[in-house]
């Protein structure tokens, strides 16, 4: 727990610090909201080490038992019929689509955000059936990521622009810290009876993750043909309002325990079905001893505490300071602004908890051969030059395709110069980047600015996420050409 605690100080300790210096200087922000705000990071650090405990300890060996023991049965049918119920109740269970769908409804409120959790899970589920499937069939990665992106940007043109952007972010940010310790347990416990017969196949632990981001991008789109769309100015605006008159109103301790409730019940719906699962798992799939169970549950338990923590601190901290930060700048210092957008990146990317998860599965299964070190490195480069792009193009008002489709076109073309192991790990670090801190602060830092430069939020705020899930599609795959060339040197 300790070393927990430390990892998530020092991942979600400089954001904080940033917001303290500009509250204290070129954001006035007054003393009540940043005690609050520093109760909430309270909130969110602990919350988030309890969390990264449970997910060791309950969430990651349901996920690999089940993955090992669907396999092992050899009835492909009963293999993609659970894993598509995995799929679905483990993405709804997902902090990161709950904040970003309240996110996108209180701009668009055409769009309803029960309606929007549930396409983004069916999309997440479908895709993951896709992975299993392509696993055991033995099937190229590369080909699926290639021509499920075409397909995706074929639908991206057609769609109307309103929800371009928006379906990209629901890709990003639906692989969060529920999401990924799961599919990628379940990923490895297919893999790992699979290996039985293909000693080479290391490189089937990943890229399941990359798979199940495309379908909330696919299942979005197809949202859009038969949504209406609207400005979401007033909406921000009503937001702002109502953020600072509550800061007004309420103390500092009880900004941020108003949030608890809320909380508590959008976890609790999250995480019943999850348990359910476990229950009918060890009814119909698996046995475990009683220690074993006890243990699982314990670690359920630390999850559903830590999500409680963690989500509370987010919705009364970070999500109104960030509105407030990125108004002020985009209003009075835009300059700075941009330079903040470059330092938030190289750093949220440390903050969020599936980034840990991954990089430490990764660093394991390749015998510590691909360095944890060298991957956060790598990710922070390429998340603090989207974050950074990205606060510029809210700022100069340009279509968030012009960052985009070359990104995905220099993505999709390394595909076919990169070793297949950094690839699969690519794609999976696309959908890790963007966890709960890139949905929460980096987002309302750009909505903020949207509605300070007098753009449309719906247009102009989203698309953030997007940035941030591609960044690492380019960087590590630039990270295994270096590493593939020194091989051949060695």
């Amino acid at each position: 727990m300790f070393e927990k605690i430390k990892e998530t100080f020092f991942s979600i300790g400089p954001i904080a610090l940033i917001v303290l210096v500009l509250g204290l200087t070129v954001v006035p922000i007054p003393f009540a909201q940043i005690i609050s705000f520093l109760l909430s990071t309270i909130f969110t650090i602990i919350g988030l080490s309890f969390f990264l405990l449970g997910a060791d300890i309950g969430i990651l060996p349901i996920g690999e038992k089940a993955g090992a023991a669907l396999t092992s049965k050899k009835n492909l049918p009963l293999l993609l019929v659970v894993s598509f119920i995995i799929g679905f109740i483990i993405t709804i269970a997902e902090p990161d689509v709950q904040v970003l769908a309240s996110q996108i409804c209180s701009v668009n409120t055409a769009i309803s955000s029960t309606y929007l959790v549930l396409l983004i899970a069916i999309g997440v589920a479908l895709f993951v059936c896709i992975g299993l499937l392509r696993t055991i069939l033995q099937i190229p990665v590369k080909i699926f990521y290639f021509g499920g992106y075409i397909i995706i940007f074929l639908l991206a043109f057609i769609v109307p622009k309103s929800f371009f952007a928006i379906a990209f972010d629901a890709g990003g940010a639906t692989t969060g810290p529920m999401t990924v310790p799961f599919i990628i347990a379940l990923g490895m416990g297919v893999a790992s009876v699979k290996s039985n017969k293909n000693a080479d196949s290391k490189a089937d632990n990943f890229g399941l993750t990359g798979m199940a981001s495309m379908g909330p991008v696919l299942a979005v789109l197809i949202m859009g043909f038969c949504t209406k769309s609207g400005s979401g100015a007033e909406a921000v605006v009503s937001d702002i309002a109502t953020v600072e008159e509550e800061l007004k109103l309420l103390a500092a301790l009880g900004a941020v325990l108003k949030s608890v409730p809320h909380a508590f019940i959008d976890v609790l719906k999250a995480l019943l079905p999850l348990v359910g699962l476990f229950v009918a798992f060890l009814l119909f799939l698996f046995k475990m001893t009683k220690r074993q169970i006890i243990k699982i549950s314990v670690g359920l338990f630390y999850a559903f505490f830590g999500l409680v923590l963690f989500i509370a601190g987010v919705n009364s901290g970070f999500i109104p300071v960030g509105l407030k930060i990125g108004t002020v700048l985009a209003s009075d210092y835009r300059w700075l602004l941009g330079i903040l957008g470059f330092l938030v990146g190289a750093i949220v990317v440390c903050a969020e908890p599936a980034v840990w998860v991954l990089t430490k599965q990764v660093e394991e299964i390749s015998g510590g051969t691909i360095k944890r070190q060298i991957l956060f490195g790598s990710l922070s480069i390429g998340v603090s030059v989207a974050v950074g792009l990205a606060i510029l193009r809210v700022l100069y008002g340009f279509p968030i395709a012009y960052l985009l489709v070359p990104a995905f076109g220099i993505a999709l073309t390394l595909l076919f110069f990169c070793p297949t192991m950094f690839t699969a790990i690519a794609f999976d670090s696309g959908g890790v980047a963007s966890g709960p801190m890139t949905a929460s602060f980096v987002l309302s830092l750009a909505l903020g600015a949207s509605y300070a430069t007098g753009g449309d939020p719906l247009m102009d705020g989203f698309g953030v996420i997007a940035l941030v899930a591609t960044a690492p599609l380019i960087a590590i795959q630039i990270l295994g050409l270096i590493y593939a060339k020194r091989s051949k040197q060695k």
